[in-house]
C-alpha cells in the first residue's frame, strides 16, 4: 500500500516520497528583474534538506508584464538560467527533485500597466480593465511558454508545471465566464492551452512529465463546474499533461458556491480526477496534518500530496509528518540535525 513515505516513480521522474511543496509566490524579487536570488535559495533548499520529495518553484512568468507583481520570478531571458541552475543543485544535492511552474497572471497582473486576457473582463469592480490578446498575440504567446520550458530544462529542472489554475492566463480561456471570444480561441476554450502544451512539450525531455495545475471548479457566481473541468483536461491530457495538480478557484470573488476552507476539501476533486481521467494526481487544500496527508495517499485519493502553508512555517515538516505518520525508521534526519530529533 502506497504510504507518506513510500517512492513515486512517473517516467523519468523518481521521488524520495509522496510529499510536494507547492509553488507559492515569496513576492522577493528585489531588483525586479525576474530573477532568484538568495532568498529563493534558501527557501527552496532548504525544504530539500527538510525532506519534501518534490520541490516546485513559484510561478514564474514568460514575460516581464505577465508576473501578478513585478517582485515575482520570470524566464523570459536566457540570462534568468544560470540563477536558476544554482537552486536547481542545491535542492537535487540534498535528495530532493526539483520542477518550476511556468505561467502567465493574464488579468491578474497587477503591477502591468494595461493587463492583457482573453476578454475585457476585469477581475473585480475598480480593478483594471485588462486588453483583450489579438488572435496572432494569443498564438505567440504559446511560443513564450515554450521559451520558458527550454530554460527551465538548461537549469536542470526535473519536471516541468503549467499553470492554468487560479484565474491565470490559461485558467482564463478555458473559462466560459471569463473567455467570451468569438475567433478561434473562443469556439474552443482548450484550444489556448493545447497549443501551449503542446509547445513546451516540443522542447522538454520524451521522459519529462509535464505537470499542470487546474482549478476542478469555479467559485464566482456563473462560474464553471466539476464538469466542464475534467472535459478541458481530457483535451490537455492528450496534448501532452501527464500529472494534474488540482486545486479549485481564484478566479474572481467568491459569490454563492465557496470553497470548503476544512482540512481536505479539496480532496474529493483530486479524486475525481484520477479516476476519470487515469492519471497520477496531486491533492492540495489544508493537508498538513500528517494524518491526513497519509490517509489521503493509502486511500488512493491521490498519487501524491502538496503541503503549502504547512512547508512556510516549518521547513522540516515532511520530516516530522512521515515520522509521525509512519515511524521513526522511514524518515531519515539529516546528520547535522539528528540531535533536534
Amino acid at each position: 500500500m502506497n504510504r507518506l513515505h513510500t517512492p513515486f516513480t512517473y517516467k523519468g521522474l523518481q521521488l524520495r516520497n509522496r510529499i510536494v511543496m507547492p509553488p507559492m509566490c515569496q513576492y522577493s524579487v528585489d531588483t525586479k528583474d525576474g530573477k532568484p536570488g538568495d532568498w529563493h535559495y534558501v527557501h527552496y533548499a532548504s525544504r530539500a534538506v527538510g525532506g519534501a520529495g518534490l520541490v516546485i518553484v513559484e510561478m514564474t512568468d514568460v514575460e516581464p508584464d505577465g508576473r501578478i507583481s513585478d517582485y515575482d520570478l520570470g524566464l523570459w531571458s536566457d540570462d534568468h538560467i544560470a540563477p536558476f541552475a544554482r537552486i536547481v543543485s542545491a535542492v537535487q544535492a540534498h535528495g530532493a527533485k526539483i520542477g518550476i511552474q511556468i505561467a502567465h497572471a493574464g488579468r491578474k497582473a497587477e503591477d502591468a500597466e494595461v493587463p492583457v486576457a482573453p476578454s475585457a473582463i476585469p477581475v473585480a469592480p475598480g480593478s483594471k480593465t485588462p486588453r483583450p490578446l489579438t488572435t496572432e498575440e494569443t498564438r505567440a504567446m504559446a511560443h513564450k511558454f515554450r521559451d520558458a520550458a527550454r530554460r527551465a530544462v538548461a537549469a536542470g529542472m526535473d519536471t516541468i508545471e503549467l499553470h492554468g489554475a487560479h484565474g491565470y492566463l490559461i485558467h482564463q480561456f478555458h473559462s466560459p465566464a471569463l473567455n467570451r471570444r468569438e475567433d478561434e480561441y473562443g469556439q474552443d476554450l482548450s484550444l489556448f492551452g493545447v497549443q501551449v502544451i503542446r509547445a513546451v512539450k516540443e522542447v522538454m525531455p520524451p521522459d519529462m512529465p509535464l505537470l499542470l495545475r487546474i482549478s476542478a471548479v469555479e467559485y464566482i457566481d456563473g462560474g464553471y463546474d466539476l464538469e466542464h473541468s475534467l472535459a478541458i483536461a481530457r483535451k490537455y491530457k492528450e496534448a501532452g499533461v501527464d500529472i494534474f495538480h488540482v486545486s479549485s478557484g481564484g478566479e474572481g470573488p467568491a459569490g454563492k458556491r465557496r470553497p470548503g476552507n476544512y482540512p481536505g476539501y479539496q480532496v474529493p476533486f483530486a479524486r475525481a480526477y484520477k479516476e476519470a481521467l487515469d492519471v497520477p494526481v496531486i491533492a492540495v487544500g489544508m493537508l498538513d496534518q500528517p494524518a491526513l496527508a497519509d490517509s489521503v495517499v493509502a486511500s488512493g485519493d491521490a498519487d501524491l500530496v502538496g503541503v503549502g502553508r504547512g512547508m512556510l512555517s516549518n521547513p522540516y515538516w515532511a520530516v516530522h509528518a512521515i515520522r509521525a505518520a509512519a515511524g521513526k525508521e522511514a524518515a531519515p534526519v539529516p546528520k547535522a540535525y539528528l540531535r533536534g530529533f
